[in-house]
């Protein structure tokens, strides 16, 4: 059975969160809509308050809280992520997980996005330089624990930027690991709202199941909700789709 994994915590002085514990609560029934197979769904969070009682709560392990993006005080700091690389994963989040982010619309069947037997797939082609995009991952517990292993906090952030990678645990994650790991791409139905769909005008593409919303547009935002599929698929009132 696998774990969906997502997390919400309290940011560092200065970096605006707009996380709430209804984002939690929105990612979980659309898991639940778009995946009809045994799972569990769990969130590693600092701050509980308002998370439903289905979803399974974890506390925030603290790992690199401290640790800045290496491309300035603007950009978020992810790196207590790379927990999921830790060896002793499993014990956390059993032996098969996929890490979500949670700004993120479902709009399709998740089924063959997350039965692959590779040991790891990662999203793979939203910037040409830095090979991983850290908004979603499949893995098995223990794999690449390289990641975790040779962390050091003090130069490894620098040493991914200067290798050319971009963002703190994704650029971290592209950098150890380098070119040749599967991926997802547009091909599976993963997009990026900003990079494949927003100069579209918003059109949905029909072949998408999963559209992240990295960048400045939320998906509650107004902006977003005034597309059709977004107000269909993501809705923070109800524990119904919306028609």
């Amino acid at each position: 059975m696998i774990t969906v994994v997502c997390w919400k915590w309290t940011p560092r002085r200065g970096y605006r969160s707009t996380f709430g514990p209804e984002t939690v609560n929105t990612l979980r029934r659309m898991v639940a809509r778009q995946y009809p197979h045994p799972h569990r769904f769990v969130c590693v969070t600092d701050s509980p308050e308002g998370i439903d009682p289905d979803v399974i709560v974890l506390p925030d392990f603290g790992d690199f809280t401290d640790v800045p993006s290496p491309h300035g005080g603007m950009n978020p700091s992810c790196y207590r992520r790379l927990r999921l690389f830790h060896p002793d994963a499993a014990q956390w989040f059993g032996n098969r997980f996929v890490s979500l982010d949670l700004d993120v619309v479902i709009t399709g069947d998740l089924t063959s996005l997350w039965h692959r037997a590779e040991d790891i797939v990662l999203w793979g082609d939203t910037n040409p330089t830095t090979f991983y995009n850290g908004s979603m991952l499949l893995m098995t517990a223990g794999a690449r624990r390289q990641v975790w292993d040779d962390f050091d906090p003090m130069t490894s952030p620098a040493k991914s930027r200067a290798s050319g990678q971009f963002g703190s645990d994704q650029g971290r994650i592209s950098h150890r690991l380098g070119r040749g790991e599967r991926t997802w791409s547009t091909v599976d139905g993963v997009y990026s709202y900003r990079i494949h769909v927003q100069s579209k005008r918003g059109v949905l593409p029909s072949n998408a199941r999963v559209v992240f919303f990295h960048g400045q547009v939320d998906p509650w935002s107004s902006a977003a909700q005034a597309l059709p599929w977004v107000r269909q698929h993501y809705n923070l009132q109800s524990h119904e789709q919306v028609a």
